[in-house]
């Protein structure tokens, strides 16, 4: 028989898992992005304190102040923060402008990609193996909601891409390197079989690194989360996610409506004015 007080216990600790996953610290600043489009109001989470701090930075020199969204996705993401788009002309490629440094990835867990987060863009793994952020670069999560079957692809994405980051470090490494150079010198002379060992030991050393932290996999409440609310969920786990949309999420939605180009770019500018409204 299932008494009283056994229900109540588990409430209480479906309860506590639930303020473990979402529990995330607000800033007491609330940063204020004014758009062509409305008005958006973050705050910015604690635990992510390099991204805090480099996001206050820049919104006090007004570093943002006139910048684009210049990447503008439907149920996906809105981002900008890109240098060169204060006086990019119409057509113009955007996106590659940067603040000429990086801030290190700050990677949490319970910050997931979910409708109205505010996350961190940066160059891709081949060239950016340890994942830094871009310092001025930012999106702003619309996303969509999923089904069971799409997180377990989301899943298999998010390991494949694990593994590929592990292999673009390895690569880089003073051992990957050497062991690059031995497999192409033989290959180079010929000698097939001695290649294809060097490989198989590179593949090997992956591997073993690989295993040492068990497979992603998406935790029940983060599976209703995301069969229940919008979000990026193959985005968890990779890009620093360092705040959250406390009002305004309609103009995130408007923003993410408007007609872009070949590149996602808005044929109409959208340019933002980002400060800070201490509380």
């Amino acid at each position: 028989m299932f008494h009283t007080k056994n229900f109540i216990c588990l409430t209480l600790l479906l309860i506590v898992m639930h303020a473990c996953l979402s529990a995330q610290t607000y800033s007491k600043e609330t940063v204020v992005i004014e758009t062509t489009l409305g008005t958006i109001k973050v705050k910015l989470f604690e635990e992510t304190p390099l991204h805090k701090e480099n996001f206050l930075k820049l919104a006090q020199q007004h570093y943002f102040d006139s910048l684009l969204f210049h990447r503008v996705i439907f149920e996906f993401m809105i981002q900008g923060g890109d240098p060169l788009s204060r006086y990019a002309r119409p057509g113009d490629s955007l996106g590659h402008g940067d603040a000429g440094y990086l801030v290190p990835a700050e990677f949490n867990r319970r910050l997931v990609h979910k409708k109205g987060r505010l996350c961190a863009a940066r160059d891709n793994d081949d060239v950016n193996p340890t994942q830094a952020s871009s310092a001025s670069q930012f999106y702003i999560v619309m996303g969509k909601v999923r089904t069971a079957q799409e997180l377990i692809k989301t899943e298999e994405k998010i390991n494949k891409r694990r593994y590929n980051s592990l292999a673009a470090k390895y690569n880089s490494s003073e051992e990957g390197k050497r062991m690059n150079a031995k497999h192409a010198a033989l290959l180079k002379a010929n000698k097939n079989d001695s290649a294809q060992l060097v490989r198989s030991l590179m593949d090997s050393t992956l591997q073993r690194e690989y295993q040492k932290t068990p497979p992603y996999k998406f935790t029940e409440e983060e599976v209703k989360l995301y069969t229940t609310q919008a979000g990026t969920p193959h985005l968890d786990g990779s890009y620093t996610v360092f705040g959250e949309v406390t009002q305004g999420i309609e103009v995130v939605d408007r923003i993410a409506s408007v007609k872009t180009d070949s590149r996602d770019r808005p044929i109409d500018d959208i340019r933002m004015k980002i400060y800070i409204l201490n509380q």
